[in-house]
């Protein structure tokens, strides 16, 4: 495939492109801190004590990677808990907030070599205030942790919480925020996959037309919604309560999922994941999903609700991924901001930290 850097557009190169998937083996995950000039400050304390457990686990899998304005306040969380402190590295970098999954990079490999793509984000479509975001992935490569690994700066607006790859040929994405007009409204579809294709090698994509979660600031982001996995599974929420206001949009999402294909032309194997009781704040319902899980090296990180669906989720991903330890999350409060575990965190495949 010809490959124009969008940087130096007169250089072009033939090479080979992947977009790993999140079941590839990792060296790192990076999580930006909540502070006081975001809007968890009311909550602060609350979602630090959600960071802090988080962080916990997932280093004793693998590396940790913290963004913070200050880093003091990261590291006063820290130093009473029982941590690898050889696996947690802190980088002073200012943020708007802590959605990392939609600011931070994306790892693709070009020509078996990674690579980070810095997409630009605007907040959703210009719902919230996005320049330190924006900015943050060129901030931490200034920093060299990376090393040799080459950042790619692209022009197309693109959030990871919207894309996922089974580390072949396919992504899964929905048409309600891709093709929304507040990202990329000089792009139809046809034009958004060439692009897609250019910058992470997909070829075979799967758009849900269907599929919402009330509270979601995102347009439908997918990972709140279905999931690839190993083998040629998705997990999909499934709505079984007729009266519950996603009950129809879901049940057309279920259809949708059933006709997709893999690359091969066979039916996917669907794993159908429960949905918890509505969860509110005041009036406002809140978006809360266990498709918002996150897989780590020999873990998965499942975000629960203090809801008696938690331990159906995590009995059905102890199933789907049987090699891996299942561990819960209590992130009610990450729902405050709509939001929950898979989106405040991005994973960096193998290689990325040489």
């Amino acid at each position: 495939m010809i490959f124009t850097n969008r940087s130096n557009p007169g250089q072009q190169c033939i090479t080979s492109r992947r977009f790993p998937a999140e079941w590839e083996p990792q060296d790192a995950i990076l999580l930006a801190w909540p502070h006081e000039k975001t809007d968890w400050l009311p909550i602060l304390n609350q979602v630090m004590g959600v960071y802090v457990e988080l962080i916990c686990q997932i280093n004793r899998f693998e590396t940790v990677i913290i963004i913070a304005p200050e880093l003091n306040p990261v590291r006063e969380a820290l130093q009473k808990r029982d941590l690898d402190f050889s696996r947690v590295i802190l980088h002073q970098i200012d943020t708007n907030d802590t959605w990392i999954r939609d600011f931070g990079p994306l790892t693709v490999y070009a020509n078996n070599q990674p690579q980070l793509l810095d997409c630009n984000f605007n907040g959703w479509g210009f719902k919230f205030p996005a320049d330190k975001d924006n900015q943050a992935t060129r901030h931490l490569c200034d920093t060299g942790i990376f090393k040799k690994v080459q950042r790619f700066a692209s022009d197309l607006v693109l959030e990871g919480g919207s894309l996922e790859s089974n580390g072949s040929e396919t992504l899964l994405t929905t048409t309600a925020c891709l093709l929304n007009p507040n990202r990329n409204p000089h792009l139809d579809k046809k034009g958004l996959e060439q692009r897609l294709s250019e910058l992470l090698g997909c070829s075979h994509f799967l758009w849900l037309d269907h599929g919402w979660l009330a509270g979601d600031d995102t347009d439908s982001h997918i990972d709140t919604l279905a999931r690839l996995g190993p083998n040629n599974t998705i997990l999909y929420i499934q709505c079984d309560d007729d009266q519950d206001e996603h009950h129809s949009a879901l049940k057309k999402m279920e259809g949708q999922l059933k006709r997709f294909k893999t690359e091969n032309g066979q039916p996917f194997r669907l794993i159908p994941l429960p949905m918890p009781k509505a969860c509110y704040d005041g009036a406002d319902r809140l978006p809360a999903s266990y498709a918002n899980f996150l897989i780590i090296n020999n873990a998965i990180m499942v975000p629960t609700y203090n809801d008696p669906a938690d331990a159906r989720a995590i009995k059905i991903l102890g199933r789907t991924f049987p090699e891996r330890e299942i561990i819960g999350i209590d992130c009610r409060p990450l729902l405050k901001q709509h939001g929950s575990l898979h989106c405040i965190t991005m994973q960096l495949p193998q290689g990325v930290l040489q």
